[in-house]
């Protein structure tokens, strides 16, 4: 499901040419590129949602903070264009042969306690290799089989709005894009720390009156355009990105990718 997300607190990532705004900008005549992500669902074994919507944030992180997206990487140039204009993301689903197609494409799949989340280098609106093109972006509809714990004090949390009803598709690029304003408002110091400690995070949904106080808070806040599948609109707040790299030992484990 694809989304573009908008807004941030002042300065950082919040400046007049932000990609997170919501606002049209300069950033609207480059040309658009989109980050694709994949997740593996199996028909006997689908993934949690929570553990879904984590990884997918993760897998972000993943590829913001790869080498080959780094300066002179193969995939720098690619993720240069894509955030400088509007900062698209999009999930398609895959199982079997589908899955094992786009597993041979360049990119990461990032693991979680149930869920597999690939993440590719951001290709252009129109120009989706074909093996990602042909799968399919409706019928990520999962569920968590038991109510999700409390989230990780220690750790960033993305809470995701109680007053918008998404697909796990949709869902899940939220939480990417509320990952990737966790990214920008760090130092390069504390990005490194929260790369080495495997990137723990924690994904909720918040009850109203909390809803209402994170954002009131002046915390990182995405506003998707409402371009697909919901309206106009606040659907993550980003909590705790300053906790990234201060990390305790207990949590210092790698996330698993490959």
């Amino acid at each position: 499901m694809s989304s573009e997300q908008t807004t941030a607190p002042g300065g950082g990532a919040g400046g007049e040419d932000s990609p997170f705004r919501h606002e049209v900008t300069h950033r609207d005549k480059a040309p658009q590129y989109v980050l694709p992500l994949v997740v593996r669902i199996e028909r006997s074994e689908p993934p949690a949602r929570t553990d879904a919507l984590e990884s997918a944030a993760r897998a972000v992180l993943v590829m913001l903070s790869d080498e080959r997206s780094q300066g002179d990487g193969e995939w720098a140039q690619a993720v240069r264009d894509w955030q400088d204009a509007r900062i698209r993301k999009v999930v398609r689903r895959a199982r079997g042969a589908e899955w094992r197609r786009a597993e041979a494409l360049p990119g990461i799949t990032v693991m979680g306690r149930s869920a597999e989340v690939r993440v590719f280098p951001p290709v252009p609106l129109d120009g989706w290799p074909k093996e990602l093109a042909r799968l399919q972006v409706s019928g990520t509809e999962l569920d968590d089989l038991e109510v999700p714990g409390d989230p990780d004090a220690t750790a960033p949390v993305l809470w995701m709005s109680p007053d918008v009803d998404m697909s796990a598709g949709k869902a899940m690029a939220q939480a990417g894009h509320g990952a990737q304003l966790a990214w920008w408002e760090l130092s390069d110091e504390t990005r490194a720390a929260w790369r080495d400690a495997g990137f723990p995070l924690s994904v909720r949904t918040p009850p109203p009156a909390l809803w209402a106080q994170l954002t009131t808070s002046g915390l990182p806040l995405v506003r998707d355009a409402g371009f697909t599948e919901i309206a106009p609109g606040l659907t993550v707040a980003v909590e705790g990105y300053d906790r990234a790299g201060a990390l305790p030992e207990r949590v210092r484990r790698p996330v698993t990718w490959r």
